[in-house]
């Protein structure tokens, strides 16, 4: 069965159960409070953070997971320390549906992809 087409984050949110629509939203939510000069968008049929064009971070559900990505290897390297006890990738690791959210994780990586993209 083909993915749905997501025009919005809204829609995209309302295709999750309520766990993951919870936690994902949370993310953005954060995101955005924290950093008001950026934007979410669907792009890649995901939610995504821009600046001018620019991705600054994307957050996907799956099965059994969200994923986060910052967009950068050098960052996801960067962070390894922090990042233990998480299944880490070049870009991106997973976090669990029910993540509370990490606050200061959150707000370095993004400091961190938007001075990378200075």
């Amino acid at each position: 069965m083909p993915y749905p087409k997501f025009s919005s984050v809204e829609d995209y949110l309302a295709s999750l159960d309520a766990t993951k629509a919870s936690t994902l939203k949370a993310i953005v939510d954060f995101i955005l409070v924290q950093f008001p000069e950026l934007e979410s968008k669907i792009a890649w049929n995901v939610p995504t953070i821009h600046r001018d064009g620019q991705y600054v971070a994307g957050i996907d559900a799956h099965k059994n997971h969200l994923t986060f990505s910052a967009w950068s290897p050098h960052i996801i390297e960067a962070f390894k320390p922090r990042l233990d006890g998480y299944v880490v990738f070049k870009n991106c690791f997973q976090i669990p549906v029910d993540w509370e959210v990490d606050e200061a994780l959150l707000k370095d990586l993004v400091r961190a992809r938007l001075a990378e993209l200075e």
